[in-house]
């Protein structure tokens, strides 16, 4: 996209949070450093904190802090196992 954006945005009077969206089929999905790059970049224009939300093939949202992502040198890694240790379900997230 010509400008950083988020798939979702959202707020309440304490929290802003912009999230990134991502599903996998697979126990892995790789996302590139500029697709990580312009999600902090919106969120710091908003004064969000960025997020991935990820939704594995047979398992519930997961929502990882881009400080859990491993970065491969290429790409940052979200794996099933990182998300299901470190990763916060839906209403871990919105509390």
């Amino acid at each position: 996209m010509r400008y950083p954006s988020a798939d979702v945005l959202a707020a309440n009077k304490i929290r802003r949070v912009a999230i990134e969206c991502k599903t996998s089929a697979d126990k892995n999905k790789y996302l590139s450093k500029d697709e990580i790059g312009q999600l902090k970049e919106f969120s710091s224009l908003f004064g969000a904190e960025p997020w991935i939300g990820i939704k594995f093939s047979g398992h519930d949202w997961l929502f990882l802090s881009l400080d859990d992502l491993k970065d491969t040198g290429n790409n940052f890694l979200a794996s099933l196992e990182i998300a299901e240790i470190k990763g916060l379900n839906f209403e871990e997230f919105i509390e």
